[in-house]
């Protein structure tokens, strides 16, 4: 039977490799592209298949660093971490000890009548809507990483006009009742103490954090907030996600979306079972150690021989010498 250390490390695996996992579905463009259309107000308007193209490359998944001179240097792995840190269905990602990275970062241009703005969106997914502090401000500090890193590479000193507005989007789910599903957007609002300066919101508009909280036990009428109930329900097989984001969302879901999305319900199962199986196995050894304290104090009344006890119980010297003194029972046994 395994050990507690064992059972968890094995929790622990399969745990980080769902959460990997989850992660990539959210990277999916079709994904992007429709929390893009309901958060990001630059792209008001436009359609799913619109935004699309307009997501360069491939999302970078936890590769990027928010640590302070690192943002700018891309995890360089070998073959074998590279595909664990991808998230691929047989592996888990790389822990990097005492470094923090970006869920999901990329960059989105957006057609205008200049030709284009560029703008860099950093995508999270918290598992916990209370972890300890203000998602907000945490939001704040990575869209302010993203800035920050700028620096000598969207833009040179003294030239700051050239920066690139940055998001930070966080998809929060079970969020409590009483907040529900909701969507928040924290931005730079000018407010005049005394009228007089311009307002140019394109010098000052460059940081935006948006909230996706998410309750899929309450209704809502909202198709992203929906979708993303659907995508990631606890309670619903993924043939029950699939036919609902099909029929309801009209998504296509037999493409390299609905394959990661099938890796991640599996993976959801896998995190049940190992938890019920741990339940169960804790559970079988508590009833062990239950009986044998109940046939050591049984033992000791009958005043059986120590080493007798010993050979019945697997107790050690000890042991049985501390539940006789529960016991009240004077030590040696008469």
């Amino acid at each position: 039977m395994k050990n507690e250390l064992s059972r968890a490390m094995a929790s622990a695996d399969v745990k980080v490799r769902y959460d990997t996992q989850c992660k990539r579905v959210l990277s999916q463009k079709e994904i992007l592209a429709r929390i893009l259309a309901r958060t990001v107000k630059e792209f008001a308007g436009m359609s799913v298949e619109e935004i699309i193209p307009c997501i360069e490359g491939t999302p970078e998944i936890a590769v990027v660093s928010i640590d302070p001179g690192k943002t700018n240097q891309k995890r360089v792995l070998h073959m074998e971490e590279e595909k664990r840190i991808a998230g691929l269905a047989n592996e888990d990602k790389v822990a990097d000890e005492g470094e923090i990275y970006y869920d999901i970062r990329f960059y989105v241009h957006i057609p205008n009548e200049e030709g284009h703005i560029r703008m860099i969106v950093n995508l999270e997914a918290q598992k916990s809507y209370y972890p300890g502090y203000e998602i907000v401000t945490r939001g704040i500090f990575y869209d302010a990483r993203m800035i920050s890193a700028q620096l000598g590479t969207e833009f040179e000193h003294s030239k700051y006009d050239d920066m690139k507005k940055v998001y930070s989007i966080w998809v929060c789910m079970q969020a409590p009742k009483k907040i529900g599903n909701a969507i928040s957007e924290y931005s730079i609002k000018k407010q005049d103490i005394i009228s007089g300066l311009p307002d140019r919101p394109e010098s000052y508009d460059k940081l935006s954090v948006v909230i996706i909280a998410l309750n899929e036990t309450m209704e809502t009428n909202d198709e992203l907030l929906g979708m993303l109930n659907t995508l990631f329900s606890e309670q619903k097989t993924y043939l029950e996600k699939k036919k609902e984001l099909e029929e309801i969302y009209q998504m296509r879901m037999d493409n390299e979306l609905g394959k990661e999305m099938n890796l991640m319900c599996n993976l959801s199962d896998l995190v049940i079972e190992r938890g019920i199986e741990q339940g169960i196995e804790q559970g079988i050894e508590s009833g062990i150690e239950q009986k044998s304290h109940n046939l050591a104090q049984m033992m000791i009344r009958e005043a059986e021989p120590t080493d007798k006890i010993m050979r019945y119980t697997g107790y050690s010297l000890e042991k049985i010498k501390e539940i006789a003194q529960e016991m009240g029972k004077v030590w040696p046994l008469a």
